[in-house]
Parts: C-alpha cells; sequence; structure tokens
C-alpha cells in the first residue's frame, strides 16, 4: 500500500471516529397558533461541532475526496464559500494536519472569520464575490492544493440514501410524532446540497412529503427554477450569509424540489428576529427564510383544509452575526425597518394572517 494511500486511510478513520464522538442535532417543536392542526419543526443545525448545517457537509467533502485521492499529507486544502462551510472545512483540516484557506467575500461577518482562524485556517478576502470561485482555483494551482469545490460536489458527495443524513435524521426522530411523516420540507439553498439530499430521499423512501426551497433576494435559484435558464447570472452576492447565489451551482438540481420561494432580504431578517424571540436565543439569517418559507407551506396547507407536520432547517446560530443582523446601528445603516415586519410575521405565526406576498415571489 502506498504512503499516500495509507495516510488516507488513517485520514478516514480519524473523521470516522470524530463522527462517532458526536451526538444528533435536535429536532425543536414551534407552535403556531395560527394554524391549528399543523405542527412546525426546526432541525437545529447548530448544535454541530462547528455551529451550523455545514458540518454534515464538509464531513462529506473531505470524505469524498479523500476517498477519491484528492488529498495529500501537507497540502493546502482550499475553498470558495461564504463562511459557514469554511468553518467547518477548516475544523477538519486541522483534524487532519492540512493547512486551510478559505477564500470569501469581503463582507464576510468578522466572527466568521475568527472561527476559521481559530481553527487555523487562514481568510482570503475578495471584493467581488462574484470572483471567489477563480481565486480559490488560482490559488490551488500556485500551493500545490485541492480546490474541494462545495458548489460542484456537494449533492454527489452526500450519500442521500442513508448514513445519517439530515433527511435520515428528521425521519428517525419524527416517528413518535403526532404526524411522523412530514407533509414539508423546507430548506435554503447554498450550494443546493441539502435540497437535493431531501428531495433525493423521500423518493427513495417512497415518502409523499414534498419539499420547498426558500431562496434568497440577490439569487438565481428561483429564476432557474422558473426558467431553467443555467446563464443567469448577477453582479452581487446575497445579503443572507451561507444562502444564495450569484450564478447557477452544479449541485442545484431543480428538479428533485417541488416548491420554491423568493424571500426578500428584509423578510428573512425580520423572520430571523421573530424566531430569536420565539426560541429565546439567536439564530442566523437563513433561518428567518426558512421560516418564511414554512409559513407559507402552512398557509398552503391551510387553504387546502390539510392537517400535518412541516420541519425547517435552523442552519445556524446568531452569534456569528452579532455586528450585523442583530446590530440596529447596522440594520439602519443599510436601510432595513423591521418592525412592521416583524409583527408580520408574528401575525402569521400566531393568528394565521397572510404574509405581505406583495413582496414575495413564489411558485407553489
Amino acid at each position: 500500500m502506498s504512503d499516500n494511500r495509507q495516510w488516507a486511510r488513517e485520514a478516514i478513520r480519524i473523521i470516522e471516529a470524530d463522527f462517532q464522538r458526536s451526538a444528533d442535532t435536535h429536532l425543536i417543536p414551534l407552535p403556531l397558533p395560527g394554524f391549528a392542526g399543523i405542527e412546525l419543526y426546526f432541525k437545529d443545525e447548530s448544535s454541530h461541532p462547528t455551529g451550523s448545517l455545514k458540518h454534515r457537509l464538509a464531513r462529506s467533502l473531505f470524505l469524498y475526496a479523500l476517498c477519491n485521492g484528492w488529498l495529500k499529507p501537507g497540502a493546502p486544502v482550499i475553498e470558495a464559500s461564504s463562511g459557514s462551510t469554511a468553518i467547518s472545512e477548516a475544523y477538519f483540516a486541522r483534524m487532519l494536519g492540512l493547512p486551510f484557506i478559505a477564500v470569501m467575500p469581503a463582507t464576510t461577518s468578522k466572527e466568521k472569520i475568527a472561527q476559521i482562524a481559530f481553527y487555523g485556517g487562514q481568510s482570503h478576502l475578495v471584493k467581488d464575490p462574484t470572483q471567489i470561485y477563480a481565486e480559490s482555483e488560482r490559488l490551488a494551482r500556485e500551493h500545490g492544493g485541492h480546490f474541494i469545490d462545495q458548489f460542484t460536489y456537494a449533492e454527489r458527495a452526500t450519500d442521500w440514501r442513508a448514513n445519517n443524513n439530515i433527511a435520515e435524521s428528521i425521519f428517525q426522530q419524527m416517528r413518535y410524532e403526532k404526524h411522523p411523516e412530514p407533509s414539508w420540507l423546507i430548506s435554503s439553498p447554498g450550494t443546493g446540497g441539502t435540497t437535493a439530499t431531501l428531495g433525493r430521499y423521500v423518493r427513495y423512501r417512497q415518502h409523499c412529503t414534498r419539499v420547498l426551497c426558500a431562496d434568497a433576494e440577490r439569487s438565481v435559484f428561483f429564476d432557474y427554477y422558473q426558467t431553467g435558464d443555467a446563464s443567469l447570472r448577477l453582479d452581487c452576492g446575497s445579503r443572507i450569509e451561507g444562502i444564495g447565489r450569484p450564478r447557477v451551482e452544479a449541485s442545484f438540481l431543480p428538479k428533485v424540489i417541488d416548491a420554491m420561494v423568493k424571500v426578500p432580504d428584509a423578510l428573512s431578517l425580520a423572520a430571523m428576529h421573530y424566531l430569536a424571540q420565539r426560541l429565546g436565543r439567536h439564530v442566523g439569517g437563513s433561518s428567518g427564510t426558512n421560516l418564511i418559507g414554512a409559513l407559507m407551506a402552512a398557509q398552503q396547507m391551510k387553504a387546502a383544509g390539510e392537517s400535518g407536520s412541516i420541519v425547517a432547517i435552523l442552519c445556524d446560530g446568531g452569534e456569528r452575526y452579532a455586528d450585523t443582523y442583530y446590530d440596529q446601528d447596522w440594520l439602519k445603516a443599510q436601510g432595513y425597518e423591521l418592525a412592521g415586519l416583524i409583527e408580520a410575521v408574528a401575525a402569521s405565526a400566531e393568528r394565521g394572517e397572510a404574509l405581505p406576498t406583495s413582496v414575495l415571489r413564489a411558485n407553489i
């Protein structure tokens, strides 16, 4: 057996040992008084060791790269990210003794940059968020490293049939609930890997569950879902960190999604603040996007006279956004006035009132 094969074998053992030491993430019920007979749950991915949903993805990407022979002892790992995936990958790179470089937009929160540094990674910031891919490829060439490329490999690195993926975990945890088979699963798209896993799993297991993808304002995914035009591009990045992309990514698979909504950033942040109030702790902006998606699904079920359950993803905690989404001065500087929208979200969740659909785009 070659030295590199032996190293990869030991690296896989280390990652698998770390997985065995970790518990599953929690499933948190969130009552919706405005929707009788409909139960909402949040899959709390913030309880992973690196604090977000991306911990699952990073583990899968490292195993995929190791099994493909792409990683080498001492050679750096490079990733294009808006922060959360990079934090998780820095964790696994440190575990294997590999240098790690995160290529991220210059607007990435200071807290995320600090967490990458905590795990021994470097942050390479670029002004133009559309250039993180090309810059990652350049750094990989110059340093003799590997660009792990979450946006291409997320959907294929994750085992969507089993192996404790997020879908299998949700269905296991729902077994003793009143409505054990969810009517809807709600996830926002970053790479598209999570929606691909959810959509494939429910088909493979022959569930009737539908998958709703809640997209960010500055993102092409919703329009790609509507038009099929893979050439769509934006010249700006998403303001909801971790989700939304300026181009169509290879891991985004629209045919495994049953419905999509496009949520204005202000409404996502309002829902984030409302959800934080209900849970008694801060959550990230993408969790607000997912709450809006869940409320849209609940409204559809209510109109159809359906009862059942909805499971949405709580992607990460809000500590990473203390200087942005939870800072009133920052919100004001960005032009966000959230008070009225927070009340609209509360009115929907607690009294069943319609969301301000004039500012939403939906295909549900």
